[in-house]
């Protein structure tokens, strides 16, 4: 069986989000569940894992943290945006924050 040279990256790039996801979860929590995405339950979980477990989490082959924009689109805004660059980070936020807002239902009018 071939190994994937890739696994541990991934192994410490999920320890580095969900120890990152904790901190912030400590910090302000509503701040973080917004920022990182999650619900009140996902949230508790996150905030409750101890090392053993974050460690178990971190190993599996698969990446915790996804890409914030829903489409390529949406990325290409953040990343070509033509704005004053003393704006352009509230801009982002903004864009990307659209992502959680349009899938909870909050962006269609009826």
């Amino acid at each position: 069986m071939k190994t994937n040279p890739h696994v541990a990256e991934i192994r410490e790039l999920n320890l580095g989000y969900l120890l990152l996801a904790q901190r912030l979860l400590q910090h302000d929590r509503a701040e973080a569940m917004f920022r990182l995405k999650i619900d009140d339950e996902m949230a508790d979980l996150l905030a409750a894992l101890n090392v053993q477990q974050l460690s178990r989490l971190a190993s599996t082959n698969q990446l915790l943290c996804h890409f914030g924009g829903e489409s390529a689109e949406q990325l290409r805004q953040v990343v070509d945006n033509p704005r004053d660059q003393g704006l352009s980070h509230i801009h982002s936020s903004l864009l990307m924050a659209s992502r959680s807002m349009l899938s909870e239902g909050g962006g269609h009018v009826d």
